[in-house]
């Protein structure tokens, strides 16, 4: 974990100590075997895109654009699922994207980082930067909607097992969503040990059930691999095709997902786990569905194609598929949950994010975290969305677009990472950029025929939260270089004042986010109280990037002289920063410290506005809201609440 400095709080510095091994790199995943991780991953990373089988197939034929349900039409679906699973999730995500990790980490974050990093600063870096902020929006509108669609789609099928709980959907979809996020505290390390063993018996039963009706229409394996299917789709009905794509697409919502968890699980389990069994499963049940319309025989093709996936199953297992779907799409929701927090981390780090408590739920994997904000504002926005839509065909209109927006967005940050971090020639690059581009544009330029349906609604979200992450950016920067320049040197303000103001018994320890200029709350207590402590540690926090650094390497000490000391202190990202503590075990700056005669000095800002503001007055009003509401530096640092001294100021930016 980075703790990222932010503008009028006591903060950690982002950066590695020096001097300290890293003793793993990534999350420290080898710790774990990749198999265990694997299973681990089938019930926290792949819950989305294997709840799609509920709603994808039903929603291309019988969803808010309907098409007929003739052997051209299936054969064409199920070939267009087949190769956007290979082309989207297996190709673009599994072998290619998740190659690029930050530090183990996924997302359109992590790309945003990587390019940073090679960049250099670079001026044209600023588009790419917007890019990937807008990613990382429309995944939050996405991680609002996934657990809404997924949940009601299989509390809709409790239908087929008695027609009295028809009225009882929604709330029972509610109490479920609920208990969802209740429960996410508990880490996904503990959450993937309960999920696991359930969608492993989920993903078999898919498959079951997709062979039960594949051997009553075995050639339906052969159509749906063959490509030229999908194009004769396209040939003989070309716009019906163009909208079944947004229909289509939502056989690979999860695939951001994927990336997004990496840090959760890592490359290898999840590639593992998704080609020699998710995939496998997910196709045969898909090809049962197609088989079981064309063959006709359960009902007629009009009733079929209204509920496929519940109707496919004998009487006698309805109960228990009924309930195990139900399980696995409360499982699904973990996918965008998880991937939520990873971002939000991620986001935090590169300045995007106020600080929020990030709480680490393993001491093996770094990427485990669990985000109380983000966990509870996700729910409200899910409860939300459940109440106004209804049902799962009303949120499939709004279904698909975010994820889509999110997945073109990726392929443009890999396009620069391409060429500018990993120097593939074009002749190598182009060709694979093509084909990704060409299926992203199909597929976000279908799902915009969506938007007066309910389209707008993770559009909107996205545009928010958008809005929210740069203003937080921009005034970050404003503020810091408001203060950058009334910062004075260490050694002139040492020199002097050292010998010009009062000294008092005692010693004053003053938070500092850099190692460079004097903290702002030690010159207004100089200003303000004309005095000066016998001793004065000015304290930098630093998280590594290890689990736990070793008791040897936890302090790193100067001494600036006249009583002025420079203080270092370096924790892993699993180690709870507790100051007091630390400082009780440091007596080579000047002697023991005791608490009763330390005070901890604090800076906070007040914005006031300027005269030719930085920004719109709204968003500096925005800024200054969410600068109040950051996590408290105080509970952050375990700073004893009646030794501390908060010294206020006004910053115009």
């Amino acid at each position: 974990m980075t703790v990222e400095s932010q503008p009028g709080q006591a903060s950690a510095e982002s950066a590695a100590p020096t001097g300290i091994e890293m003793g793993q790199t990534g999350h420290g995943h080898h710790g774990d075997g990749t198999l265990k991780l694997a299973v681990g991953a089938v019930g926290v990373v792949f819950g989305d895109i294997g709840t799609s089988p509920l709603y994808a197939f039903r929603e291309t034929f019988a969803g808010h654009h309907s098409i007929e349900a003739d052997q051209l039409h299936i054969y064409g679906v199920l070939s267009l699922v087949f190769w956007s699973m290979m082309l989207v999730v297996t190709f673009k995500y599994v072998m290619t994207i998740m190659k690029a990790d930050n530090k183990g980490e996924g997302g359109s974050l992590a790309l945003l980082a990587l390019i940073s990093r090679s960049s250099g600063g670079a001026r044209w870096t600023w588009p790419i930067v917007l890019l990937g902020v807008f990613a990382t929006a429309l995944f939050y509108g996405d991680s609002m909607i996934t657990p809404a669609m997924s949940v009601l789609s299989a509390t809709e099928g409790l239908q087929y097992v008695s027609r009295g709980f028809e009225p009882y959907i929604v709330p029972i979809a509610l109490a479920i969503l609920i208990g969802l996020f209740a429960i996410q505290s508990r880490g996904t390390a503990k959450v993937g040990m309960l999920f696991g063993p359930i969608m492993l018996g989920y993903f078999l039963m898919l498959a079951v059930l997709g062979v039960m009706h594949i051997v009553d229409h075995p050639t339906i394996v052969m159509h749906t691999l063959n490509p030229i299917n999908a194009m004769r789709f396209f040939y003989y009905d070309g716009f019906t095709a163009f909208i079944a794509l947004g229909a289509v697409v939502l056989a690979v919502t999860g695939a951001e997902a994927l990336y997004a968890d990496m840090g959760h699980f890592g490359r290898a389990p999840i590639g593992l786990s998704w080609l020699c069994f998710v995939l496998p499963a997910l196709m045969l049940n898909y090809m049962g569905q197609g088989a079981m319309v064309l063959a006709g025989q359960v009902a007629p093709t009009a009733q079929l194609i209204q509920d496929p996936f519940f109707l496919m199953m004998p009487d006698a297992w309805r109960v228990p598929v009924v309930l195990l779907a139900l399980l696995a799409t409360i499982i699904a929701s973990q996918a965008v949950i998880s991937g939520a927090f990873s971002l939000t981390q991620q986001a935090i780090q590169l300045g995007f994010v106020p600080r929020l408590r990030v709480e680490h739920t393993s001491a093996s994997a770094q990427g485990q975290i669990y985000i109380p904000v983000v966990n509870w504002g996700l729910m409200v926005m899910v409860i939300l969305l459940v109440l106004f839509f209804g049902s799962s065909s009303n949120l499939a209109a709004a279904y698909g677009i975010a994820v889509t927006g999110a997945m073109f967005i990726d392929t443009c940050l890999m396009s620069v990472v391409l060429f500018s971090l990993w120097r593939w020639p074009a002749w190598k690059a182009l060709p694979v950029l093509a084909v990704f581009f060409i299926v992203d544009v199909a597929y976000f330029g279908a799902n915009l025929i969506k938007v007066p349906d309910g389209g707008w609604v993770p559009l909107a979200i996205g545009l928010t939260i958008f809005t929210m992450l740069t203003t937080w950016s921009r005034g970050r920067k404003l503020m810091q270089q408001e203060m950058a320049e009334s910062a004075m040197p260490i050694p002139v303000f040492v020199k002097s004042a050292a010998n010009s103001a009062t000294r008092v018994p005692g010693t004053a320890v003053f938070m500092t986010s850099t190692s460079d200029g004097v903290p702002h709350a030690l010159l207004h207590n100089l200003k303000h109280n004309k005095v000066l402590h016998e001793r004065i540690i000015l304290l930098t926090i630093k998280i590594a990037d290890v689990p736990f650094v070793p008791e040897t390497k936890l302090c790193q000490l100067e001494d600036l002289g006249q009583g002025f000391h420079r203080l270092i202190l370096h924790y892993g990202f699993m180690q709870p920063v507790d100051v007091p503590d630390a400082l009780k075990r440091t007596t080579a700056c000047g002697g023991e410290f005791k608490m009763i005669e330390t005070s901890f000095f604090l800076s906070r800002q007040t914005l006031i506005a300027a005269k030719k503001p930085g920004m719109p007055i709204w968003r500096e009003k925005l800024f200054a809201w969410m600068l109040r509401n950051s996590e408290s530096a105080m509970e952050y640092f375990r700073l004893p609440t009646n030794r501390v001294v908060e010294l206020g100021s006004q910053v115009a930016i």
